[in-house]
């Protein structure tokens, strides 16, 4: 015969497995529960951003922390390729980056998240070229550059980037610069792209490789201290009808008449509407898009006018 007792203790059993089963289901279909401490306006999360982005992407955390007092956003400032590593971090929400996921890459986060990270572009940036004020050089074609950079060319100026492996400008400058040809045993490495612009200032025979949102921005007091250290090339126009040589501007960017431009993308490893999709949901409506736009970047999203202007004399 059965006891009360018993029979008390079989019901908590039932009742303890019911709680689990439960849990696991939720866990599967939604991922971990103690991720679900943030919505889309409050919380804090860890992103991981690419260096060459660091000052565009500090003006947007202020202003969307100072609009949403509640939010944290902690931002950790490494080469692209450490950077999408990150994925794979159980505390890093997102990245910042100049490129998506390839499709292996995509299929290894499948299998081992369940689900793939959302991604896409929020503006475009151009890789800056500066020289030292008393450089004699400061205008350059592209077969320039890559002479610079493969050690075949005539100019005897010194390249420095923000490190010869792992980050988006030299992986930028191997690929589409140099087309997968190697870099002359000549480029320097710095460890950033302030130390990229502080080498320029103190070489004259140096070059340097930086995002534009480092040297571009003349409102940025930081930029502008930058300018007055080093100056910004102006790089050949393969597209122009004439002969013309342009430098990093936005419209230059937007037509694509500067001939290094690249992406900024996102890539967001949230399955729900957390921080970070609100985070990214600030990049790509319109005070992101405006704050891309006073960096000096191109807004991916955003539709901005372009116009033809003469100064009469």
């Amino acid at each position: 015969m059965t006891t009360i007792k018993a029979l008390k203790h079989h019901r908590w059993n039932r009742y303890v497995l019911g709680i689990c089963a439960l849990f696991a289901f939720s866990q599967c279909n939604n991922g971990p529960v103690e991720y679900r401490t943030d919505n889309l306006t409050s919380g804090t999360i860890h992103i991981s951003v690419d260096e060459s982005f660091k000052p565009v992407i500090d003006s947007q955390i202020k202003v969307f922390e100072s609009s949403f007092p509640k939010a944290k956003i902690i931002a950790h400032y490494k080469p692209e390729a450490e950077c999408l590593k990150d994925l794979m971090v159980d505390s890093i929400r997102m990245v910042i980056v100049t490129r998506g996921l390839l499709p292996a890459e995509e299929k290894d986060m499948r299998d081992r998240l369940s689900f793939v990270p959302v991604q896409g572009k929020m503006a475009y940036d151009a890789l800056a070229l500066v020289v030292n004020n008393k450089s004699k050089d400061s205008i350059f074609t592209m077969d320039q550059v890559r002479g610079i950079l493969d050690g075949t060319g005539s100019l005897k100026l010194q390249p420095v980037m923000d490190g010869k492996t792992a980050t988006s400008t030299v992986r930028y400058a191997m690929d589409s610069i140099l087309r997968g040809k190697p870099f002359s045993s000549t480029v320097q490495a710095a460890k950033s792209s302030r130390e990229v612009i502080e080498y320029v200032a103190d070489n004259p025979n140096s070059i340097g490789f930086v995002g534009v949102s480092w040297i571009g921005n003349p409102e940025d007091t930081m930029a502008l201290s930058f300018q007055k250290k080093v100056s910004i090339a102006s790089l050949e126009c393969v597209i122009c009808p004439n002969e013309t040589y342009v430098k990093p501007y936005q419209a230059n960017i937007a037509m694509r008449r500067y001939p290094l431009v690249r992406g900024l993308q996102y890539i967001l490893k949230e399955n729900y509407e957390g921080l970070g999709s609100g985070f990214v949901n600030f990049l790509i409506y319109e005070r992101g898009q405006l704050i891309f736009q006073r960096a000096y970047l191109w807004p991916a999203k955003m539709r901005f006018e372009i116009r033809s202007a003469g100064i009469d004399e």
